[in-house]
């Protein structure tokens, strides 16, 4: 099956976001762009997990931002000692893209679900965050 065969729900998904590049190498479907809000983006996370619900295929290389001024609000890091791992998707399985300090102060893009949480660095760095490790800020 051809990776657009096989992905083609999530190409569908990608109508609203801009800047979009789609390409195929070597085995591997690469979707590139930048998404409106955190809602948009968790979206192409849903319908990816609908695809590959354990997210084990390989063969698909989502990097989805969200546009700056998306970001809204603010969230304290409120690890016990250690850094916070910052995910590529939501889910543990997910590669880890980034770490924020416990006690670090983070832009909250999107409450993704009561579990991960769509943040963002200081350093641009963006991803998801297990929620119980965060504190929202006004």
């Amino acid at each position: 099956m051809a990776l657009r065969d096989k992905y083609k729900a999530l190409i569908d998904a990608t109508s609203g976001i801009s800047d979009l590049a789609i390409r195929e190498i070597d085995g591997i479907l690469y979707i590139d762009g930048t998404a409106a809000d955190g809602a948009t983006k968790d979206h192409l996370w849903e319908v990816y997990n609908q695809i590959d619900p354990n997210f084990t295929s390989g063969d698909l290389v989502l990097n989805v931002n969200v546009a700056i001024d998306a970001a809204v609000t603010h969230a304290k890091v409120i690890t016990e000692s250690s850094n916070l791992n910052i995910r590529k998707g939501p889910g543990t399985d997910q590669p880890i893209v980034g770490k924020a300090a416990h006690g670090e102060v983070i832009t909250l893009v999107n409450r993704s679900n009561d579990l991960w949480w769509l943040v963002r660095t200081k350093d641009g760095e963006e991803g998801y965050c297990y929620a119980q490790y965060l504190e929202a800020q006004a």
